[in-house]
């Protein structure tokens, strides 16, 4: 499937945050090139003002090297590693999973997921009134390859699974996260 972004300043700069939440990149160049695989031409100086504007900071990344980062809330794009220990989160979790984001995601569900219920590849997720928007984005956030995308009203979550027959999956990997921290 692919990923479609416009092709606005808005939409380069979530790209751009989404990149550098999930990978090391070490220069405007390598961005460049993660942009254009993406589909997204931008100039040298478009991305300096847009990481500027992101408030992008160099950080020494787990090699020695320096890396982008955006500041941000723990679990959010490009956040620093933080939150619950590693061994918090079993390796139940979908491969490919942020785990400073996982962790953030079962604070978040420890708090709000009353009940997750799964139709194909959809899985509706009720919290108390007006907790829908911020477990949305803790999911959004925790960057679950098996997770499409999420939306969002004031007590309900509908989470749309990628793979037609996955959504009980989903919501059990959502209720088991939120039962380890309950």
């Amino acid at each position: 499937m692919v990923s479609v972004s416009p092709v606005t300043k808005t939409g380069r700069q979530a790209q751009i945050a989404g990149i550098l939440a999930r990978a090391a990149v070490r220069s405007q160049d390598e961005l460049v090139e993660l942009l254009a695989q993406r589909g997204i031409r931008a100039t040298q100086a478009t991305l300096s003002r847009d990481l500027e504007e992101l408030g992008a900071v160099r950080l020494r990344g787990s090699g020695g090297a320096l890396v982008y980062a955006l500041p941000g809330e723990p679990g959010g794009p490009g956040s620093r590693p933080g939150g619950l220990p590693e061994g918090h989160l079993r390796a139940e979790l979908p491969a490919g999973a942020d785990r400073e984001a996982s962790a953030r995601l079962a604070r978040v569900a420890a708090e709000l997921l009353v009940v997750a219920e799964a139709s194909a590849n959809l899985v509706v997720v009720r919290t108390p009134a007006g907790g829908a928007q911020l477990l949305a984005s803790a999911i959004d956030h925790a960057g679950w390859p098996s997770i499409l995308g999420t939306v969002a009203g004031d007590d309900t979550v509908l989470v749309i699974a990628r793979d037609p027959a996955r959504g009980a999956e989903v919501a059990r990997l959502l209720l088991q996260l939120a039962e380890r921290r309950g």
